[in-house]
C-alpha cells in the first residue's frame, strides 16, 4: 500500500520521539511504502487534490532518512494519507483540511479534515465539559482575574492554538507577574485564552492516553521537572509507564461515539487527576514512548489498523502503482 504523509520536512522528525516517524518505520516494516509532503506540497487541479511527494525510507541510524525522486500522485489513488502537521492551526492548516475534502470517502485521511477544522484541541474538550477541570474561555483579563480569585488564588492559562507547552503558564494571586502573563497571552484583551482550575495532581503527572478508532491504545505519565509546571516531552517532562484507570476508562467511554462521528481515529487525551484537560487531534506524541514501556512496537497496531480500513478502497486505477 502506499500512504501519504503530510507533514512537517523529514529534518525536523526526531527518530527516538516522533510519532510520524513510528507509523513510517511500521508501515515499511509491513511491505509499505512512506510518501512524504510537506502543506504546501498539496494543491487542487480540475477539482482533484494531488500532492507533489517523494518516497521517504526510514532506518534507525544516522542519516536515519533517504528520499527517492519526487512525483504527483492523486490522492484518492493511494490506500491512506496521514495528517501529521504539527500546530498551529492557522490558515495555511485551514486550507489544507478543506483541499483534502476532495478525497474524502476515497480514500482513508487519519484524522478526518472536518474532524480537524471542529476540533481544536482546547476547545473541543468543551463538548465533554462534565469530565474537566473548572474552566473559562475568554479574552478579558478582568473576567480572567475575577475566575482566578474564585478558584482559590491559582489558575493556569493556554493560548487556544499552542502546542507542546508554548505559552502555559501558572496564575497566582499576589504574583507581580499575573497581570504581564495575562496581557501578554491575551494580546491586552484581544485574543482568546482558556484558564483551568490548577490541578495539584500535575505534580504526579500529566497522563497521556492514546485512542485508537475510541479504544484505548495504552498511556504514558508525563512527569514535569522540578521547576516547571508543565509536563510535556518536549519540554523535558520525565516518562514513566502507567495504566488507564476505571475512572479514566469512564471518560474514554463516554466520549469515544463522539470522536468516532468525527473521524478522530489518533487521539491523545491528556487527564490530570482524573480530569479531561485536552483532546489532541493534529498530530498526538507518545506512541515510541509507550512502545518502549510496553516492549511492543505499537505503531505497527495503527498501520494494521489502517490495512483493515483500507482494503475496501483498494483503488484500482493507481498512478505509478510500481513504486
Amino acid at each position: 500500500m502506499r500512504f501519504v504523509y503530510v507533514m512537517d520536512p523529514m529534518d525536523r522528525v526526531l527518530p527516538d520521539k516522533d510519532t510520524t516517524f513510528a507509523f513510517q518505520r511500521a508501515a515499511q516494516l509491513r511491505g509499505h511504502v512512506s510518501l512524504h509532503a510537506e502543506p504546501q506540497d498539496v494543491y487542487v487541479d480540475s477539482g482533484e487534490v494531488h500532492a507533489r511527494v517523494r518516497p521517504v525510507v526510514v532506518a534507525d541510524s544516522a542519516p536515519f532518512f533517504a528520499y527517492g525522486p519526487a512525483e504527483d500522485v492523486r490522492l484518492a489513488d493511494v490506500e491512506a494519507v496521514f495528517i501529521r502537521k504539527d500546530p498551529p492551526f492557522e490558515s495555511s492548516y485551514l486550507y489544507l483540511t478543506l483541499m483534502l475534502e476532495r478525497a474524502r470517502g476515497r480514500t482513508e485521511i487519519l484524522n478526518d479534515p472536518r474532524g480537524l477544522r471542529d476540533a481544536n484541541e482546547k476547545l473541543y474538550a468543551l463538548h465533554f465539559a462534565r469530565h474537566m477541570p473548572r474552566t473559562l474561555v475568554t479574552s478579558s483579563p478582568d473576567r480572567i482575574h475575577a475566575f482566578v480569585k474564585a478558584l482559590g488564588g491559582r489558575g493556569v492559562i493556554k493560548p487556544l492554538d499552542g502546542a507542546g507547552g508554548a505559552g502555559v503558564f501558572l496564575l497566582a494571586e499576589g504574583d507581580k507577574n499575573i497581570r504581564g502573563i495575562v496581557e501578554t497571552v491575551t494580546g491586552e484583551g484581544k485574543r482568546l485564552a482558556m484558564v483551568q482550575e490548577y490541578l495539584p495532581a500535575v505534580e504526579q503527572g500529566d497522563k497521556r492516553i492514546l485512542l485508537l478508532d475510541g479504544e484505548v491504545l495504552g498511556a504514558i505519565n508525563r512527569v514535569p521537572r522540578s521547576d516547571d509546571l508543565r509536563s510535556n516531552i518536549h519540554v523535558g517532562g520525565r516518562v514513566e509507564p502507567c495504566e488507564v484507570t476505571a475512572e479514566e476508562q469512564r471518560i474514554i467511554t463516554d466520549i469515544a461515539p463522539r470522536l468516532r462521528a468525527d473521524g478522530l481515529v489518533f487521539v491523545g487525551l491528556d487527564v490530570i487527576g482524573g480530569k479531561l484537560t485536552e483532546v489532541n487531534v493534529t498530530s498526538p506524541t507518545g506512541i515510541q514512548e509507550l512502545s518502549r514501556h510496553r516492549g511492543e512496537d505499537m505503531a505497527a497496531k495503527v498501520i494494521q489498523w489502517v490495512e483493515r480500513k483500507t482494503d475496501g478502497y483498494r483503488p484500482s486505477l493507481r498512478s505509478n502503482p510500481g513504486i
